[in-house]
């Protein structure tokens, strides 16, 4: 229409503007910077902040900036274009294990935790727990901004990574399921988003996983490192985790650094597995993505009011009431004496909890949106999801919001 336009960005975007700017092959493109956040401020104070406020990176008034990017013309450098070049770098790197260390840090290949150096024989051995070639494409993924490219990583990228993060070869196959849904662990909003699974399955007790005491927590080494896989698949296969970029947490979350991988305790749980309710058969083997804010212990709830006689559903459905079930919905994490003691309050199945949490009518079916992720009750509390896992010497519990996306059969990949 042959109409200046500036966007107005908040300066704390600055450098992940400028590369997006640049991917998109105009590396001087004109952005008018103010100081943010802007919601949750009165018209007076957006007006000293923005109107009569001053560009926090060049000190300018921002108005008198705004008024010089649109009429102005362009000069010969912002005219100039060009792309980002991306370079994969040597297929190999040689060095004694603190040269590669220090390499690995400097080139942001890692965590910033020490990794196990993948040396070919690693790799090698990683890859013969698949029948997939190695070279076969298995994912692509985005951080989930302009600003994060879409990357393309095969099957060695995956068994890379899982070297690098300690992971033992017959976890590999839960690590390519992972991958294959392109779903990154480490997203990059500004709310700090965390990533999670839930295995169901055989192979719970083929590779280890934990489910007893301790199964939310990092003490066990296939949970760790099959978590620690997908998040370092994420930052060298799909650009994410990169602070001012393609990560940019206001405060962080430190479930961001490990994905929590949480096995069910189906031997103890009285209701059927999650893979179960999502269609899968019994017993097989069988991944849940999940996404959202986190968990915490019911305890920090304030509808939990610890005394001799515990009403955990009245608890449960109290929690619900209370969370915004816009995004993430409300998801429930049980020990197994408190998924008893649901059961022994009438509702032996999770769909009746459900239905009397929820208050939906039975038969009802939820509201969904999108092709993966069923949002669930658009009201308050969301889409109520119940994972039984943990070991049965108390009667803990923990409730967050978390929703489930995809969720992926394991053997395929073995």
């Amino acid at each position: 229409m042959k109409k200046p336009a500036v966007p107005l960005i908040l300066n704390d975007f600055e450098k992940q503007e400028k590369e997006v700017a640049t991917n998109l092959g105009m590396p001087n493109f004109r952005i008018q910077y103010f100081r943010g956040p802007v919601w949750g401020k009165t018209r007076e104070q957006l007006r000293k902040q923005i109107i009569q406020g001053n560009n926090p990176i060049s000190g300018k008034p921002v108005m008198t900036e705004l008024v010089g990017l649109l009429t102005k013309p362009l000069t010969a450098e912002e005219q100039k274009t060009g792309e980002i070049q991306r370079d994969l770098g040597p297929r190999t790197y040689t060095g004694t294990h603190d040269e590669l260390q220090k390499l690995f840090l400097e080139k942001r290949y890692t965590d910033f935790l020490p990794v196990v150096l993948p040396t070919e024989d690693k790799v090698a051995e990683m890859l013969k727990f698949t029948s997939h070639r190695s070279d076969e494409v298995l994912g692509r993924m985005n951080p989930g901004s302009e600003a994060g490219e879409t990357w393309t990583y095969t099957v060695k990228d995956a068994a890379v990574n899982a070297v690098m993060a300690g992971a033992k070869p017959e976890y590999f196959p839960v690590i390519l399921a992972l991958g294959s849904t392109g779903m990154t662990a480490v997203n990059v909003s500004d709310n700090g988003f965390m990533s999670g699974a839930v295995i169901n399955g055989k192979i719970r007790d083929e590779i280890g996983l934990n489910y007893e005491e301790g199964a939310v927590g990092p003490y066990a080494h296939a949970n760790t490192t099959i978590g620690r896989a997908w998040g370092l698949l994420s930052i060298n296969g799909g650009n994410c985790g990169k602070v001012g970029t393609t990560y940019m947490g206001t405060i962080g979350n430190p479930m961001n650094l490990i994905g929590i991988i949480v096995a069910e305790n189906e031997q103890r749980s009285p209701f059927a597995p999650l893979s179960v309710r999502r269609g899968f058969k019994e017993g097989e083997n069988v991944v849940t993505l999940f996404m959202g804010w986190g968990i915490l212990s019911a305890k920090n709830w304030a509808a939990t009011v610890w005394g001799p006689n515990m009403n955990y559903p009245e608890i449960i459905k109290e929690i619900y009431n209370t969370q915004d079930g816009h995004l993430f919905g409300t998801c429930a994490v049980l020990s197994p004496p408190i998924a008893n003691f649901v059961k022994d309050a009438g509702f032996d199945t999770v769909e009746k909890f459900t239905e009397w949490v929820t208050d939906l009518k039975p038969g009802a079916k939820p509201a969904a949106r999108g092709p993966e992720i069923n949002m669930g009750v658009r009201k308050t509390g969301g889409v109520f999801t119940v994972i039984v896992t943990g070991g049965s010497n108390n009667n803990y519990f923990s409730v967050g919001g978390m929703v489930p996306a995809q969720s992926v059969q394991i053997d395929k990949w073995r």
